[in-house]
Order: structure tokens, then sequence, then C-alpha cells
């Protein structure tokens, strides 16, 4: 107990002579007095480097008097909670006689605690020998408590975010999937549709019925086309009209069986809503299928498809250089009116022009950014 005495007495007479060294109007020392930023001086001559003085302002943050505080390490403001690192690389920093910077959880005498921006500089004599250690604290408790509370917060939204993205994603999984088993079965549908038809039109005698049957067929292939792309796609909201285009012209002049006919395609990339892709397939059927028709003259023909983005719009152009053919009344009537019911879904407009043996049908379609890129 005496030696414990001793060395705070050792202490005191280590800071008294340190501020006798400063004359009263020494504005340094006057300013370590009344700053109002925590301070200390420590001893590293003396057992255990202590403390041999300190300000008030200190004072005021750790709850201790000035008797309890002179005379001790600082180590006596750690607790349990504060970090074994953090006094590790003060401990080693002092040791090394270099300057620290740490911030450290510390302990009030009441036991509360507060975050401490301590900063640690050695003091040294003309021969470079350290004699003293000044210590200024900071306490921002507040800006750490902010800190967590930010952190606490940010990690419980990017909790809740990834809890529904996670949802979100399982629903569209089972959404996407729903989708595909519908669009396959009524592919399969379709098929066997398709089968009943072409059975009847086998057996059919009468031309002009199977004529009727075989324009039916061709309807029924060209929607049994549009559900086959869209059961493919992994996004199932959208459609690209320029692919499904080039595979019903190409598969139009291909059964044809013709090498008269002359196809050209000048097709750009064009994603539609998935909803407009069955009333899109019918005028782009019905629109080719007729340049088809007029094509199968013994002179044959050209025809030209186009599909391209517009300012805001979008155009698919049929243009075809046949000789003139006899239009079937029916077909062509039943043809139209596909077309105008289509074009009333779409909010399409269409403009045919004939000019001799050339014809060209534009369909003018408005698809804007938020449409094209809806998923």
């Amino acid at each position: 107990m005496q030696e414990k005495d001793q060395y705070r007495t050792d202490a005191r007479n280590a800071g008294d002579r340190l501020v006798a060294g400063h004359v009263s109007e020494d504005p340094f020392a006057a300013a370590f007095k009344a700053t109002r930023m925590p301070m200390i001086v420590t001893d590293p001559n003396q057992s255990d480097n202590p403390i041999i003085f300190c300000n008030e302002a200190f004072r005021r943050l750790t709850g201790y008097r000035d008797d309890e505080i002179i005379g001790r390490n600082c180590r006596f403001l750690q607790g349990p909670e504060t970090d074994k690192a953090t006094i590790a690389r003060i401990r080693e920093g002092i040791a090394a006689g270099h300057d620290v910077a740490v911030d450290i959880l510390n302990y009030r005498k009441d036991g509360t605690t507060f975050w401490n921006a301590v900063f640690i500089s050695p003091v040294r004599d003309e021969a470079g020998t350290i004699i003293y250690f000044f210590a200024s604290q900071l306490d921002f408790t507040t800006v750490k408590s902010r800190e967590a509370d930010l952190a606490a917060a940010r990690h419980e939204a990017e909790a809740e975010v990834a809890k529904n993205t996670a949802t979100l994603k399982a629903a569209l999984e089972a959404r996407t999937l729903l989708v595909h088993e519908v669009d396959h079965r009524v592919k399969n549908n379709l098929l066997t549709m398709a089968s009943i038809v072409k059975m009847q039109a086998r057996i059919t005698t009468d031309y002009r019925q199977r004529q009727t049957l075989m324009s039916v067929l061709n309807r029924i292939e060209a929607l049994s086309t549009v559900q086959r792309k869209l059961f493919t796609l992994d996004d199932v909201s959208k459609f690209d009209i320029s692919e499904f285009t080039k595979e019903l012209v190409t598969d139009l002049v291909d059964a044809t069986g013709r090498n008269d006919i002359r196809l050209s395609l000048d097709l750009s990339p064009l994603l539609v809503p998935a909803v407009k892709a069955t009333p899109l397939s019918l005028i782009v059927n019905e629109v080719v299928g007729d340049a088809v028709r007029r094509g199968l003259m013994d002179g044959g023909g050209d025809i030209h498809v186009l599909v391209k983005r517009l300012n805001g719009h979008f155009l698919i152009r049929v243009e075809d250089t046949s000789e003139p053919v006899e239009p079937d009344i029916e077909s062509t009537e039943l043809g139209r009116m596909l077309i105008e019911a289509s074009a009333l879904q779409l909010g399409a407009e269409i403009e045919r022009k004939q000019d001799g043996r050339k014809t060209v049908v534009d369909v003018v379609l408005l698809v804007g950014d938020h449409q094209e890129n809806t998923h």
C-alpha cells in the first residue's frame, strides 16, 4: 500500500514539476488546462507509465477526481468489452515510441461506457529521449451510436430486400412454370386440331372444301408457331416478332416446293409484349400468305419482308412482285376479316398499295419503350 502511495506521490511530483516548468502566462499551459478536449500527460520513466497530469475536461469525461487519476496507468479506463487487439496496438505503439491513433471503448467511474478516439504522441528532449507521452481524447459515442443504428438499419433493410427478392423470384419462377405449362398445353391442343384438320382434308373429295380446310390448317400452324416460340423463351412476357416472321415466311415459301419464288428478308430484332403475339401472327400470316399465293403463277415472283423499328413505331412491310392472280373471294374475305379484327385489337394501321405487278402492304403499330421493355 505504501509502495502504491509512493508511486502516486512520484507521479504528482512529476506533474508539479511539469507545470512549474511553465510560467503562469505560458499560453500553452493555459490552453492545456482550459481546453474542452480531454488531455493527459504520462511519464514513461516511472513504473507503469503513470498519468502525471490531466485537465478538467478529462476529469469531466471520466468522472474521476484528480487524486483518483494521478499515478495510475490509463488502462484503468478499460473494461470487459474493451477490444483486446486495440489495447495491444496502444501497448505496442508506446513501447516503440510511435504515435498512436485508435478508437477504443472505455468506461467511466460510474460504469457507463463511451467510445474514445485516443491520440497519443511521444514528447522527446533535445537528445531525442522520450520524457513524456501526451494523449488527447475525443468522446464520439453519439457518432458511433448513429453508425451502429445506420448499420443495423442497413442490415435490416438488406435482409428485407433479400427476403422480398427471394419471394419475388420464387413467385416469378412459379408464374413462368405456370405460363410454360399453359403454353405447352395450348400448343398440344393446336397440334391436335391441326392433325384433325389434316385428316379431314385427306378424306375430303371436294376440291373447294379441301382448300378451305388447308386454309384453316395454315392459320392453326401459324398460331402453333407462336406458341412454340413462347414456350422456348426464358422470358415469357416478350415475343420477338422478327424471329417469328422469319420462320413463318420461310416455312410458307418452302411449303410451295417452288424455286421461282424469290424471298428476301430485312429483319431487325424487335421485342413486343407477348399479349400481342397472337394477333400479330395472324396479320403476318395473312399478308405473307397472300403474297405467296400471288407468286404461284408460272412466272413465280419476288417477296421482300421488312421488320423495323421507327421512332416509337414498328413497321412490318411485305412487298411482292408477281403476275396478278384472280383472288378466291371466300378466302380473301376471311383474310380481310382476320386482318381487320387483329388490327383493331392491336391498334395497328394497315395500308395496302398496288402498282401494276407490285403490291406493298404496311402494318404500323405503336410500341413505346415502356411496352417493348415490359417484363
